[in-house]
């Protein structure tokens, strides 16, 4: 039967087909519907409380990496008897990608990659398992550990524990490195780690307090004694020992013996021999004093040391809602620090997840809001409009489910990608076609119609463009199947996009096959006319005239659009291409690279000398930096290398508040070229961590060359170097 108005009656109409069933079932049972859906919304919205929420997507391959700290193993030894061993010993696992590793000194990292889709705990069972079987091939007395779950993106909140200005202890005496560092690990470590979503809580700075024996060679040979002496009387002595208990009057009293020695004093009692009836203590032969550990890094802030700590965020988790944990349970551990000190925050990822999030926030309403005034204007029925705008927040809501369920994160490139346009294109096409149905059969019948010749006036109109609209959603769909394909880096940043724009657009597709026809039978009642409004007959007035002069210079017309394709894809081809626009992150990463082999000291008073400079830029609110190695490896950084971090003021702070990111860090990398002795790179905290994660260097493009012979790879090394300064702009 032909759904023509002018050639049959469109009340009459017979659903024949399962989509026309579909929405005859969706008229006559309207509120049921409507009901369904406003349950489908209420589901949305309460997974969106459940939805991880992050700047960016995270690309961070499946790894596990395996450290090992070898104190006092030179670079060559750690490589052949712990970095070697390890790495072989991951060979054959199953679904693994590759290995990489590094040995410096005192430390071996070996970074186990795994294909994509591995699950990661599996992983590290199968990790754990080889880890096993490989100590006995180990030196004894190196110790071997996993990483913390966490990803590039794990490291949301990074705190400094510092002393005001003029505070002293109860003794009097100022506060010292070593004092922070104990303050950070025994009251603020152990309670942030209680924070659910923490993984760990690396350190780096200060000093581990230590109680250094110093024997005297001359008295140890006066009494016969030898170091293997004072060491054993050392570990024997330094031990509660537990006698059981005895009973009486009714009562149980637990027998033991302190031992446990906790100062210098205590060290120097413990007993080694006697002479002749009479005790040789420690004292007698060495010095006992408080003593500081061989560091392999350090922390700094506005050219001064600190103890700086990061929380690291499992993986799966919510960075904002955990970064807010962490800032809360800090400031709750404020409280309870001695008189003087603080931890206080110099990086939150909440801070930029917010900032990402608003401006998407902002671009959806914005669009949002210019869809339904367009709506409005080309529509002409205010009830017909905002049917029509209703299905983007169903949409979305159904699309924020879509994404808890496949574990996609809300963060620029999946949210951004929403076009309201595309999503609500067939439910505008349903409605438009309906209105001008059931105005046709009004003044066909001469009378309103009633609610029957109503129900299946819409019902004709929806199916007469149900199809075409379903083909239409599915040609869109279709160009995003093979985003789906993608895998490693390229899968991990555009899959998200794919999936959410897929989930908008089916949840779009059943909106409207279901929710439009129903709110359409309740909502659009009484005298429906179709005509145009002022706005389309304005827009007929330019048109038509504009039209009809193109067509008359059609001659002219066309050999000038076939001329502006030309120019512009001449001007395309010279255009330069990266792989996605960088992010923003609203501060800035400075890395120094300094000679291979500088100390710890040296780099230290290098990175203050900076941090010191970059200060005096305006815009620049503090700067902070670790040097070295933390605590946790996770980073395993030599001493001649500091990730330098510069939190930036707010824009409306800045003498210029038009000043461009890329001119502020043209003044960045101008102020630290005044401080000599180093090479600088300048990044983003974020991309930083990324681009070493994923590949193994901290730059957009590395080359890494592979040999048996160091001295070869050194002159290829030199060879590479000297080519690559011929190309245009070379960094380092």
């Amino acid at each position: 039967m032909s759904t023509d108005p002018h050639q049959a009656d469109a009340s009459e109409f017979k659903p024949n087909g399962l989509i026309e069933r579909i929405l005859a079932f969706s008229i006559a049972q309207r509120w049921l519907v409507v009901f369904a859906c406003l349950g489908v919304a209420a589901f949305g919205a309460w997974n969106f409380l459940r939805l991880p929420i992050d700047a960016v997507p995270d690309i961070t391959n499946v790894q596990v990496q395996i450290n090992t700290t070898a104190p006092g193993f030179s670079p060559l030894e750690v490589e052949q008897r712990i970095t070697f061993p390890l790495e072989t010993s991951m060979g054959g696992l199953p679904d693994l990608d590759y290995t990489r590793s590094l040995s410096r000194y005192g430390l071996s990292q070996v970074t186990v990659v795994f294909k994509d889709g591995t699950d990661i705990y599996f992983a590290r069972q199968l990790v754990n398992e080889r880890l096993q079987q490989a100590k006995d091939q180990l030196p004894v007395g190196v110790e071997t550990a996993m990483g913390p779950i966490s990803t590039g993106l794990g490291e949301i909140y990074n705190y400094v524990v510092d002393a005001k200005e003029g505070a002293k202890k109860p003794d009097g005496s100022a506060y010292s490195p070593a004092d922070l560092r104990t303050i950070q690990d025994w009251i603020i470590t152990p309670q942030l780690r209680t924070v659910p979503g923490v993984v760990e809580v690396n350190t780096i700075g200060g000093y581990e307090r230590q109680l250094h024996v110093l024997p005297n060679p001359a008295r140890l040979m006066a009494y016969g004694l030898t170091f293997r002496d004072v060491m054993t009387a050392l570990a024997t002595n330094n031990a509660n020992v537990g006698a059981g208990y005895i009973e009486r009057n009714g009562e149980q009293y637990l027998v033991r013996t302190p031992g446990q020695a906790l100062t210098a004093e205590d060290v120097g009692s413990i007993v080694i021999n006697s002479h002749a009836g009479t005790p040789i203590r420690v004292s007698d032969l060495a010095e006992v004093k408080d003593g500081r550990e061989l560091r392999n890094g350090a922390a700094t802030l506005n050219g001064h040391e600190v103890v700086l700590g990061t929380t690291m965020l499992l993986i799966g988790e919510n960075s904002r809602t955990v970064a807010e944990r962490v800032a809360n349970k800090l400031g709750e551990i404020q409280k309870s620090l001695p008189e003087g000190v603080e931890a206080r925050a110099v990086y939150d990822r909440s801070t930029l997840v917010e900032a990402t999030i608003a401006t998407v926030e902002k671009n959806l309403v914005e669009g949002a809001l210019f869809v339904i005034a367009v709506l409005f204007l080309l529509l002409g029925n205010i009830r017909a409009a905002i049917v029509t705008a209703l299905v983007i927040p169903l949409a979305m809501l159904f699309t924020i489910t879509g994404m808890v369920e496949n574990k996609v994160s809300a963060n620029l490139m999946s949210l951004g990608a929403i076009d309201f346009g595309i999503i609500i294109d067939g439910a505008v096409i349903i409605v438009e076609n309906c209105l001008r149905l059931l105005a046709h059969e009004q003044e066909r019948r001469g009378r309103l119609l009633n609610m029957q010749e109503r129900f299946q006036t819409i019902l004709a109109g929806a199916s007469e463009v149900i199809r075409p609209s379903l083909f239409g959603t599915m040609i869109i769909a279709v160009v995003y199947l093979p985003v789906l394909t993608l895998t490693g880096v390229e899968g991990k940043m555009f899959t998200p996009m794919a999936v959410t724009v897929l989930m908008a657009l089916l949840g779009a597709s059943i909106f409207s096959m279901t929710f439009v026809p129903a709110a359409i039978a309740i909502f659009v009642s009484g005298k429906v006319k179709e005509k145009e409004n002022w706005f389309m007959r304005g827009a007929r007035v330019t048109y038509q005239p504009l039209l009809g002069l193109m067509i008359k210079l059609r001659w002219v017309v066309a050999p000038a659009a076939v001329a502006l394709v030309v120019v512009t894809g001449i001007a395309a081809s010279r255009m330069g291409g990266e792989f996605i626009p960088s992010l923003d992150e609203g501060d800035a990463a400075v890395q120094a690279l300094r000679v291979p082999g500088t100390s710890l000291t040296q780099s230290l008073e290098m990175q203050s000398a900076l941090e010191k400079r970059l200060l005096q830029l305006p815009e620049v609110k503090e700067v902070f930096a670790r040097t070295g190695v933390a605590e946790v490896a996770t980073d395993a950084m030599p001493p001649s290398i500091s990730d330098g971090y510069l939190m930036l003021k707010p824009r409306s702070e800045w003498p210029n508040p038009k000043k461009t990111k890329a001119e502020l860090m043209e003044d960045v990398e101008k102020a630290a070229e005044e401080i000599p002795g180093s090479n600088y790179e300048l990044s983003q905290p974020i991309q930083l961590r990324f681009n070493e994660l994923i590949s193994g260097v901290r730059s957009d493009v590395g080359v890494k060359i592979f040999g048996d012979d160091s001295t070869r790879c050194s002159r290829s090394r030199a060879r590479f170097r000297r080519c690559s300064r011929r190309c245009p702009e070379p960094r380092t």
